[in-house]
């Protein structure tokens, strides 16, 4: 396994594991994956910046989907240059029925990911669920 491979299990196992902490709702300790200038795209025109509105937007976002979200990735392309990895993904969001219903936005998305290493260890800096989408 070359350095870039072992680079991409690495973030899939990080993405993995956020994915769990967001279904079970243990936002202290997802936005530990994040950098302390991180941005999530909480929704087109809306971004969180920094930890702590990060998990304050997690919150909402819970909130929303009547707190039975789950992010599932599909397909993902990792594109690594040196300390900063572009993850493209395929993510889909189960809810609950009702969540669903009421949600104005595709359960299915291509998310776009920037990771980089901080003292060694791989953190998020931008979460973008919407991906290219935020230019339409």
């Amino acid at each position: 396994m070359n350095e870039d491979e072992k680079i991409e299990k690495e973030i899939k196992s990080i993405i993995d594991n956020c994915d769990l902490l967001i279904h079970e709702e243990r936002f202290d300790e997802l936005v530990n994956y994040y950098t302390d200038d991180a941005i999530l795209v909480v929704k087109p025109g809306t971004i969180a910046r920094g930890r702590d509105k990060i998990k304050s937007a997690f919150i909402k976002i819970a909130e929303y989907f009547d707190n039975s979200i789950k992010p599932i990735e599909g397909k993902m392309l990792y594109l690594v240059a040196g300390d900063t990895v572009l993850v493209l993904a395929q993510t889909f969001l189960e809810a609950s029925q009702s969540a669903k219903e009421k949600s104005e936005f595709s359960m299915e998305r291509r998310a776009t990911y920037v990771f980089r290493n901080v003292d060694g260890k791989w953190l998020c800096t931008i979460d973008n669920s919407y991906g290219t989408n935020l230019v339409e």
